[in-house]
């Protein structure tokens, strides 16, 4: 007597099967628009009245940067790292008031509370700001480039975000003193 459901059906009739349940999801997914790296897209009119000089929206729950420029042409976005606690992390309108290559870093008082074996560092590999920092208007806020590259996806930041050194050097000069910045 020959067998009805063969393996060769049955493999078939599992991948007809799981395609037809993975169809709904497939729909969903192309509802939302997201790049390769799979951060989700933003539009800066949710954030900002006009594009400015240039505009950044960093936002701390998907832990990536988002970048348009004056005219809303170029849109770039770039993974980051984040502050580890609620507590480090500042969250509002601000903009870039310095920039700087080659940053030497002071670590503040509170970083100091809580690791008294910090100490000022110079431009350099261990620098924990990389090669390229965008001060903004908030005292000891950031956006600044990381040798460790471990950090970048995660929260590991004292409350500034960080980018690959790649990225921050191709920000950097993106971005001119006056660029509106918005931490969510």
């Amino acid at each position: 007597m020959k067998h009805l459901l063969t393996r060769r059906r049955a493999l078939a009739l599992g991948l007809a099967t799981g395609a037809g349940l993975a169809a709904p999801s497939l729909a969903l997914a192309r509802t939302t628009i997201r790049n390769t790296s799979s951060f989700e897209m933003q539009d800066w009119r949710d954030h900002f009245d006009s594009l400015g000089k240039a505009t950044i929206v960093a936002d701390t729950v998907s832990r990536a940067l988002h970048y348009w420029n004056h005219d809303g042409t170029d849109y770039r976005i770039f993974p980051t790292s984040v502050p580890m606690t609620e507590e480090l992390t500042k969250r509002g309108y601000t903009r870039i008031v310095r920039k700087r290559i080659g940053p030497d870093w002071t670590p503040t008082q509170s970083m100091m509370e809580r690791n008294p074996d910090l100490h000022y560092m110079p431009p350099g590999p261990d620098n924990p700001l990389g090669t390229h920092a965008l001060y903004l208007s908030w005292p000891a806020y950031l956006i600044h480039g990381t040798h460790d590259t471990r950090k970048i996806g995660r929260k590991s930041s004292d409350g500034c975000i960080g980018l690959y050194n790649e990225m921050i050097e191709e920000l950097y000069s993106l971005c001119p003193v006056g660029t509106q910045v918005r931490l969510v």
